[in-house]
């Protein structure tokens, strides 16, 4: 089972992103309203993973569906009887009482059964001689943990070692925050129905959809424009676009002065990074204001960047002057030394970029302010809202947007499928660059050098999250080729550069 085709670009996924109520209102619109049987719609969906199945695992000839009694259970009768119909050995396990399917999924269990497919309860084990595990067991519709009988099947097939291809969204995964409920597949491959559900994006829902097509199941365009999308899929390979060449009458006074303010003793490397990475996505200057120790280092590793001593915090007050960016918290430590340079930065009205400790002492000392990017990551945003990190994993969308509403400004929650919430008049974005060779120090200071970097160019703070945050994403990935494990902080450097130019990707 090595030979496999892989799925379609991500680049070719839709960028609207829904909750899955919004999703169930467009299947309802295409039914009643625009008169697609829902016996047909359902005929397409299991059409369309039919394809992909054979697509992407060509050799697979044994097929195990495992089928829930809910419409995302009939979508799986229709594979099995594609596949019967092709020539495949298929067995279905029913989990749930079959007398318990209806409507258009229980007529296309009947059609299956037609054809004396084999059809039987799910016992306590699954079979292990199989080429490929169907997951159609629970749809978009799941609010409830997964437990019990269940739980033990859904862990089963993570056990085995076999490929697995989920129906819609996988089995246990929350359709709108991402999350677990209790237990999950954690699927090779999913097909999408309709539209794109948010928390295949975010959270556990990477892990879980392992790698993501789609299928709109020709539903009409104005069923769409019912719906206002719930949030926004961004890459950097629609960001880009919005790059243009730079004028040759251009000078580094137009191009911006990022300040980094950090690096109390023992983290002058966090200042470096970030300081670094405002270079290579383009800022005109970048001045480094950390403690004098750290002076020859940095200049020995990056003469470009402008260090200067601070030991006091009335000394950067000649940087504030000419600075037009500040990134304020890698390495600044919560001690007398960082805490006396937060509060003399925040003084100024200059536009800012806040991480790592800057964020931990505004959790001590809240405030608002419009015109700052925060970048935390989950466990800084639980101090700022006062919640677990369980509750901002549990609803990544929510604790983004909460964090806006009592900050201000606009807000990157880093992690997987970094999210960026700008406030009510804009719907949160979620970014699908990025991989976990990115969990490793430094990562985070070099996102906040792109972001202020982009600031420092002249876009406004929510267009320069958005193209910082992808940026970040796309550099990682292209890094990351080399090996996920191992990946540093620095390898993002070149990258950074080759993609802010992208007439010499």
């Amino acid at each position: 089972m090595k030979t496999w085709r892989p799925l379609p670009d991500k680049d070719c996924l839709p960028a609207a992103l829904y909750r899955a109520g919004q999703v169930r209102e467009m299947d309802r619109l295409a039914i009643e309203d625009y008169g697609i049987p829902g016996d047909t719609l359902m005929e397409r969906a299991g059409q369309a993973a039919f394809d992909l199945l054979r697509g992407r695992w060509p050799e697979a000839r044994r097929i195990l569906v495992l089928a829930g009694t809910g419409n995302n259970g009939g979508d799986g009768f229709v594979l099995a009887r594609l596949a019967l119909q092709a020539g495949m050995e298929v067995q279905i396990l029913q989990l749930g009482d079959r007398e318990r399917i209806r409507g258009d999924a229980r007529a296309n269990a009947l059609r299956y059964a037609a054809l004396s497919g084999p059809w039987r309860p799910c016992g306590d084990h699954l079979p292990q001689d199989v080429d490929l595990i169907v997951d159609a067991v629970l749809g978009t519709g799941l609010e409830r943990t997964v437990e019990g009988r269940w739980a033990r099947i859904l862990g089963q097939v993570n056990a085995a070692n076999i490929p697995v291809l989920s129906l819609d969204i996988p089995s246990g995964l929350h359709s709108d925050t991402g999350s677990i409920l209790g237990t999950a597949v954690c699927a090779d491959a999913t097909i999408s129905f309709i539209a794109l559900k948010q928390g295949m994006f975010t959270a556990d829902g990477p892990d879980c959809c392992g790698d993501i097509s789609f299928h709109a199941l020709d539903v009409p365009a104005w069923v769409y424009a019912s719906q206002v999308l719930s949030a926004r899929r961004l890459d950097w390979s629609s960001q880009r676009k919005h790059l243009r060449p730079r004028k040759r009458s251009a000078h580094k006074g137009d191009f911006g002065h990022v300040l980094v303010v950090g690096g109390d003793r023992g983290y002058a490397g966090a200042g470096r990074l970030c300081a670094e990475a405002a270079l290579r996505t383009g800022a005109g200057l970048v001045s480094l204001a950390t403690r004098r120790e750290h002076l020859p280092g940095v200049l020995a590793g990056r003469p470009e960047i402008m260090v200067h001593p601070v030991e006091e915090a009335a000394h950067i007050d000649p940087l504030l002057e000419k600075a037009s960016v500040i990134a304020l918290g890698p390495g600044l430590g919560r001690q007398s030394w960082g805490q006396a340079l937060w509060q003399r930065v925040l003084d100024r009205e200059l536009p800012l970029v806040v991480d790592a400790d800057a964020l931990n002492l505004l959790a001590d000392a809240p405030r608002h302010r419009e015109d700052w990017v925060l970048t935390p990551h989950p466990g800084e945003a639980a101090r700022l809202l006062g919640w677990t990190t369980r509750d901002v994993h549990g609803d990544r969308f929510a604790a983004a947007e909460a964090i806006q509403r009592q900050y201000g400004g606009v807000v990157v929650l880093k992690g997987a499928g970094s999210i960026i919430a700008a406030g009510a008049h804009h719907c949160p974005a979620v970014c699908s660059d990025g991989n976990p060779g990115m969990a490793s120090g430094g990562m985070g200071d070099v996102l906040t050098g792109v972001i202020a970097g982009w600031l420092a160019q002249g876009w406004p703070i929510r267009e320069a999250a958005q193209l910082g945050v992808c940026l970040h994403g796309a550099a990682g990935d292209k890094a990351a080729r080399a090996g996920e494990r191992g990946l540093l902080a620095s390898d993002l450097m070149s990258h950074i550069r080759r993609l802010a130019n992208p007439d010499n990707e």
